[in-house]
């Protein structure tokens, strides 16, 4: 599985926007039919989506579309413009829980048939927490068993206009305390369900130290990526999302250490005392690492 640090949102009925973005660097992009598009712009944006896949058939990242929510009346126009095209995941707004995902993985199994597209090749990835019954629906992913599912995410502004919150954040500038629980029950939900934990964008894209603190803080919570809004989050994104070069000598060197003696449940390094769930960690760090220089 390709981990994704960052997967950054691109209009794609912005002709300017998506021809800067191949150089932008991002592990994912995702071509934006929903929110960022106009209702008069739609069919030029699955237009030029599509063309946009159809370009690039070897890619170096990868490319996302997020389509409407499932009851919203283009959604089947976004999916029938855009899978010929290829691309690796759907991200899907407003998901209500996982019957949502199961549904829309029914429709890619006729639409890959009918474009001659590899079976079950096209990734889901949820926002999965905009509204309450969703939110309170996202541990039901856990032992779901959605063979398309890649990832979670999750989000703050629609699940805060649905609970008529006038801000999603505390008196200290975090998350207020619905979203920090919504925001954990995303993280422990996607690990459950094997996939890729993803943490909601940071909002004020000029913001460059609160996005690198926030996003390094959630690195080494447990999340293995982003989304972004801005070219410029990109790069911030991908570094706090990848393990330092400590990081990485620190997790061979518990390797090495278990490695020494296969039968032993517990060693020491430096003075401190390892068990295996420190030997699962590093094995984690040099996992990415290694996706991250792929």
């Amino acid at each position: 599985m390709t981990m994704l640090r960052s997967m950054l949102f691109v209009p794609a009925d912005s002709e300017r926007k998506l021809a800067k973005a191949d150089a932008i660097g991002a592990d994912a992009l995702i071509l934006d039919l929903e929110d960022a598009v106009a209702a008069s712009r739609k069919d030029a944006a699955r237009s030029m989506a599509r063309a946009y896949l159809d370009d690039r058939p070897q890619r170096t990242a990868q490319l996302w579309v997020r389509i409407n929510p499932l009851d919203h009346a283009d959604v089947l126009a976004d999916l029938c413009a855009v899978v010929g095209g290829r691309p690796d995941g759907i991200m899907l707004p407003k998901a209500a829980g996982p019957a949502d995902i199961a549904q829309l993985g029914h429709w890619l199994d006729a639409l890959e048939a009918r474009e001659g597209v590899a079976a079950g090749s096209i990734g889901i990835m949820p926002v999965a927490s905009e509204t309450p019954a969703a939110a309170l629906a996202m541990p039901s992913y856990a032992d779901a068993r959605l063979q398309r599912l890649v990832g979670l995410t999750w989000g703050a502004e629609d699940l805060s206009a649905a609970i008529g919150a006038s801000t999603n954040r505390a008196d200290d500038g975090g998350w207020d305390m619905t979203y920090r629980m919504v925001r954990s029950t995303c993280l422990l939900a996607a690990h459950a369900a094997g996939v890729q934990a993803i943490d909601t964008l940071h909002a004020d894209f000029r913001d460059v130290a609160g996005l690198r603190t926030s996003s390094e803080q959630a690195s080494r919570q447990g999340f293995t990526g982003r989304l972004a809004i801005h070219p410029d989050q990109v790069a911030v994104i991908n570094a706090a999302f990848s393990p330092t070069a400590q990081d990485v000598a620190h997790a061979r060197r518990v390797v090495a250490a278990f490695a020494a003696d296969a039968t032993l449940g517990t060693t020491s390094l430096d003075g401190h005392m390892l068990d295996r769930p420190h030997l699962a960690q590093a094995e984690r760090v040099l996992a990415r690492h290694a996706a991250a220089i792929a």
